[in-house]
């Protein structure tokens, strides 16, 4: 069993900037893709930024130039820098990653969510 545990959600105002965290833990051999979503009242669940194990890097156009995402594979954890955040960037962050359990099953696992709330 794999877990995702994010951090680093809150509330800020236009312009701001935060810090999300996810760390992974649990019955892992290695992690592939791991990205962010978002998800805001209303709307889908939409693809903020994801990075494959050896870096490469793609990002939503809404984003690009604003938010970076890295990761450290000795931790096991991503990272999502957020900056000149703006109210149209409110939403629940959900962590993902691609993993590869003990027994070389492969799936694919969520955190559970952290609130990201910008105001005007």
């Amino acid at each position: 069993q794999v877990q995702l545990v994010e951090s680093g959600g809150g509330l800020v105002q236009a312009g701001g900037s935060l810090k999300l965290s996810c760390a992974a833990s649990g019955s892992i051999v290695s992690i592939n893709t791991m990205g962010w979503y978002r998800q805001a009242p209303g709307k889908q669940r939409e693809l903020v930024a994801s990075i494959s194990r050896r870096g490469s890097t793609n990002y939503a156009d809404s984003v690009k130039g604003r938010f970076s995402i890295s990761r450290d594979n000795a931790k096991n954890t991503v990272y999502l820098q957020m900056n000149s955040l703006q109210p149209e960037d409110t939403a629940v962050y959900y962590c993902n990653a691609g993993v590869v359990t003990s027994g070389l099953a492969f799936d694919t696992y969520w955190g559970q969510g952290t609130q990201v709330t910008v105001s005007s």
